[in-house]
């Protein structure tokens, strides 16, 4: 195998069913060679290029645009995990980190550091101090010396990632830096030390802005204190966007997402409404309504889209079913109320009895709760379980269950939530804005199905099996819609010359899923090869370990991309070309011989 910072081989892929990514794309049959990391040309090619070069024979596969996550949580797993066998192995070539209001910077001291990695620690893991230092399994990687955004896209960068990616800036840091980790009405000072931190963070690259508002501190943020944000993002960083994880999936879900569209109307910031898929049982039926309401705020002139991931059940920490008030000030105080009887029966009111805002304003139905990854070894059994099956096997009451986890583990355990509804999914998932986002957590033992199986079962499931999509349109949901609300399009996300060799080769007829939730981690077959920025990632199936993945910044002009790519943009333009990557004139070869894949 070659040197992960060697230059990509030559390879030509031999009369695939090439379809581009691009909305209504007609999928036609021609020869692909990528070269130096690009897509060098398309057509009858096979005569005329050097017999030296490899060639893989593509008959009776589809070659499309390596898919894109817009809803990513591989923040620190890109540096802990470096094959990433999770999205590799399903053809995801570029992701989106920083989401849902916490990650690991912005920061401005080791406090926030440490505060920050266990509240989220059931998201990506915790690696200790001994792990990262000299002599631990990540010497050298460079973990948590990041303070800002440029300096983790930057370690990133020097690690060589598996994927490209992306970067939004958490609105939840931007808070805690500027008022704590305290449920409090923001002072004018404290907004605008939130706005310089958020210029400070785009101006070092990041893409957007997002929120989680379940989660603390962002969750302590009115909706005129994110306006001011947003206000900013759209009126100084044109093409950025705001993907919010907003108040409420379950009750009052509609008004939830009713907020985040009047934002998009009154500020002009793009908005991004992540993971739309109408979950709980209060809101079966209700995507058509919401859809509407999308509709309407569209028509107006505002700028919206969405993503959803394929499946019913949702995930997230064990800990965000606290109601906030219990969670201020941070993972420390959260404990330290968990050891108070008086406080525990407060908690226990608001989670099983009245519903809080950490459990979207419904009370918990403990059956449908399944603990995920654990970090304390007396929990590892617990894994996979639901919790109120087990806490009747083990003869206790389930929220005495739920302190005793969250104590023991503390506050690191991850959830498997079932609560979805399947009209739901489908309805937003024909959406003309839908995009792809797993929304996947990879750390642990029992993970979603998602982690390993997002991409292939939107196409073999929804497109193929269902025919709820075909194929060719499902792609594009996968490829050009994430790459044009990034602002990487014609560069990522498309089939064309001169493009990225970001690319995916899969077989359409044997293309499956097959994570579950008892084996999360098994890897979707028929996918053959993956390949990012002309690094072979996956050859026939099998992870070669190469990792041609590259950050992905914007930059002071606007344009988003990697280094190279910004300097292929600034040439273009010069030349009165405004496209990263032109797209080919040559007309289709062989467009009459493609296979039958909408079925």
């Amino acid at each position: 195998m070659s040197s992960p910072h060697s230059a990509p081989p030559d390879l030509l892929f031999l009369s695939p069913t090439v379809i581009s990514g691009e909305e209504d794309a007609e999928p036609y049959t021609a020869d692909v060679l990528l070269s130096d990391g690009l897509i060098k040309a398309i057509g009858t090619l096979d005569g005329s290029t050097p017999q030296n070069i490899q060639r893989i024979d593509g008959r009776g596969c589809i070659l499309c645009p390596g898919f894109v996550d817009l809803h990513a949580h591989s923040d620190l797993y890109l540096l802990t995990e470096p094959a990433h066998e999770a999205k590799i192995s399903q053809g995801c070539t570029t992701e989106v980190v920083g989401q849902d209001g916490l990650s690991y910077v912005p920061v401005r001291n080791a406090k926030q550091s440490r505060a920050i990695r266990d509240q989220i620690a059931g998201w990506n893991g915790n690696p200790t101090d001994e792990e990262c230092s000299t002599g631990g399994r990540l010497e050298g990687v460079g973990m948590f010396e990041w303070g800002g955004v440029k300096d983790y896209l930057d370690c990133l960068e020097k690690n060589r990632t598996a994927t490209n990616v992306a970067f939004l800036v958490p609105q939840g840091n931007l808070r805690l830096l500027a008022c704590g980790p305290y449920d409090t009405v923001a002072s004018t000072s404290e907004i605008q030390d939130q706005v310089d931190l958020l210029r400070v963070a785009m101006s070092e690259g990041a893409v957007g802005m997002s929120s989680g508002l379940t989660y603390t501190p962002g969750m302590y943020a009115s909706n005129s204190e994110l306006a001011v944000l947003c206000k900013v993002l759209g009126e100084e960083y044109p093409g950025a966007f705001y993907a919010p994880h907003h108040r409420s999936y379950g009750k009052r879900a509609i008004e939830s997402y009713g907020e985040m569209l009047d934002l998009a109307k009154e500020t002009g910031c793009p908005v991004h409404l992540t993971h739309a898929t109408l979950n709980f049982s209060e809101n079966k039926g209700r995507a058509p309504e919401l859809v509407r309401m999308i509709d309407e705020t569209r028509s107006s002139g505002a700028d919206i889209s969405l993503d959803t991931y394929p499946y019913l059940p949702g995930c997230t920490t064990l800990a965000s079913l606290l109601p906030s008030w219990a969670s201020s000030g941070g993972p420390s105080d959260t404990l330290a109320r968990l050891g108070d009887p008086e406080i525990r029966s407060k908690i226990q009111h608001a989670v099983e009895v009245k519903g809080c805002d950490g459990g979207h304003g419904i009370p918990t139905n403990w059956d449908e709760i399944q603990i995920g990854s654990t970090s304390h070894p007396d929990l590892a059994s617990y894994s996979g379980r639901l919790l109120g099956p087990l806490a009747k096997e083990l003869e206790a009451q389930p929220i005495d269950l739920f302190f005793d986890i969250l104590v023991k583990d503390r506050l690191a355990t991850s959830v498997i939530m079932h609560i979805g509804n399947e009209e739901n999914v489908r309805v937003m998932m024909q959406h003309e804005t839908h995009c792809s986002g797993s929304d996947a957590i990879l750390h642990g033992k029992s993970l979603h199905p998602r982690a390993y199986g997002t991409f292939p079962r939107f196409i073999a499931h929804y497109a193929r099996d269902l025919g709820l999509i075909p194929v060719p349109d499902m792609i594009s949901h996968l490829t050009s819609r994430p790459a044009k609300r990034l602002g990487i399009y014609p560069h990522r996300g498309c089939i064309a010359k001169g493009s990225a060799a970001d690319i995916v080769l899969f077989d359409p007829k044997t293309i499956q899923d097959m994570s579950t939730y008892e084996a999360p981690k098994t890897v979707a077959q028929g996918i053959r090869w993956v390949i990012v920025n002309g690094h072979v990632a996956m050859e026939e199936g099998a992870l070669t370990g190469r990792r041609g993945g590259k950050t992905i910044r914007r930059r002071a002009d606007g344009s988003v991309g990697t280094a190279l790519e910004v300097k292929m943009s600034h040439a273009s333009s010069v030349n009165g070309d405004s496209d990263v990557a032109p797209r080919s004139k040559e007309p289709l070869v062989n467009g009459n011989q493609h296979l039958s894949i909408t079925a």
